[in-house]
């Protein structure tokens, strides 16, 4: 933890790990409590925007809220960790959903099933997250879908 923050204790770690992965199911009435004001997003961005331009729950829940709109029945186990070492904690994911539709280029047909898998690092100061700095493998879930070729599903468009 960096000087002058209270002691967070691994358990109270893991019980932030919890409500992250809350979020990312849809439950977002924990969101203002979990996620700092400047809270900040570390992520390549397909775009090449800065993903760290916005702060705060107003940067992440609209991307899940994206995410939650193209899929159903998601489904997200933590593969390894969560680890908590010092003010961090990382984990390994994998996603796994039934697609509705909306993606561009995507040609798959709604109620496809895909599955994909991501790395996340996250800051914690106090008892909130302040950064996240993340590795996800979307280009094989969108692979699956047909929007891009990949070993998992080639592009039909």
């Amino acid at each position: 933890m960096r000087a002058g923050d209270p002691m967070t204790t691994p358990a109270r770690m893991r019980e932030l790990h919890d409500r992250w992965s809350a979020l990312w199911r849809g439950d977002f009435s924990h969101a203002d409590d979990i996620l700092d004001p400047g809270f900040v997003v570390h992520q390549a961005r397909p775009d090449g925007s800065d993903s760290s331009a916005e702060t705060g729950p107003a940067r992440l829940l609209p991307e899940i809220e994206q995410t939650m709109a193209a899929f159903r029945d998601i489904a997200i186990t933590v593969d390894v960790g969560p680890i908590i070492e010092g003010d961090l904690i990382a984990a390994r994911w994998t996603m796994r959903a039934t697609y509705t539709g909306g993606i561009p280029h995507a040609t798959a047909p709604a109620g496809t099933e895909i599955g994909f898998s991501g790395h996340d690092i996250l800051r914690v100061r106090g008892d909130k997250f302040v950064e996240y700095w993340t590795c996800t493998d979307i280009l094989d879930g969108l692979a699956q879908l047909g929007a891009v070729s990949g070993p998992n599903g080639p592009a039909r468009h």
